[in-house]
């Protein structure tokens, strides 16, 4: 059954004098995949990061799993995200001195729930599906750019998240690379049953969503569904 995974009502940010986000109602049930496209500078990456909890809202409310954000402290809003949430960035934002396989266990340090002695086995299963196995001694400086996503990939779903965020995740790949990465992420999305909002500026990369909700200056403009067609057979 779905639910709720994800609500914004009337939610607003402005930065100095320029108003970024105007009033802004959105809600994702729980299994969707949603792109989220638009022009730049008209929103995009700052209604990510305010729906993911890294950043407020100046008024409005943000749920996740029906929970409100603003009524958490500190130490429970880190609870949340590195039990409930995933989010994968664009530069991919791994940390240079430490191998693949420790930097998709760092989510991990954060969760209380977790037990140091399965954090290798845990990457190394992701690292699997990743197909970078081979690769999990390695530095980022010894990795391409798609795999170095592939990293990131992994390590967002180390704590099997509710929901993951990503932002522009094929923007600094090419077209083959890219690729490679969405089925990679769709496919890791569809086998742990998770939400997943995706901003993009590629239509091939919004295609795949179940809903494109498209942005112009700070406001959602429409809100379209995709059909999926099954392919006749010959």
């Amino acid at each position: 059954m779905l639910y709720s995974m994800l609500e914004l009502n009337a939610v607003s940010k402005s930065y100095e004098s320029l108003s970024i986000l105007k009033n802004i109602n959105m809600e994702i049930k729980s299994g969707e995949f949603v792109a989220i496209m638009g022009p730049s500078g008209s929103g995009k990456s700052t209604l990510l990061g305010i729906a993911a909890g890294l950043d407020f809202p100046d008024s409005g409310i943000v749920k996740i799993d029906s929970v409100n954000l603003k009524e958490l402290s500190q130490d429970k809003l880190s609870n949340m995200r590195s039990q409930k949430i995933g989010f994968i960035f664009q530069n991919f934002q791994l940390i240079k001195t430490l191998t693949a396989w420790e930097n998709i266990c760092l989510p991990l340090l954060f969760n209380q729930d977790s037990k140091e002695s399965n954090f290798k086995d845990r990457a190394k299963e992701l690292l699997e599906k990743v197909s970078l196995l081979h690769r999990m001694e390695h530095f980022p400086s010894q990795l391409s750019g798609g795999e170095e996503q592939r990293v990131a990939i992994a390590r967002a779903f180390i704590n099997n998240p509710k929901i993951l965020f990503a932002d522009e995740p094929t923007g600094n790949l090419d077209f083959k690379n890219g690729e490679a990465v969405m089925k990679m992420l769709r496919n890791l999305n569809r086998e742990n049953r998770s939400t997943l909002l995706i901003v993009t500026h590629d239509p091939k990369v919004a295609k795949l969503a179940d809903r494109v909700i498209e942005m112009e200056d700070g406001s959602i403009v429409t809100k379209k569904i995709i059909s999926k067609k099954k392919s006749k057979k010959k």
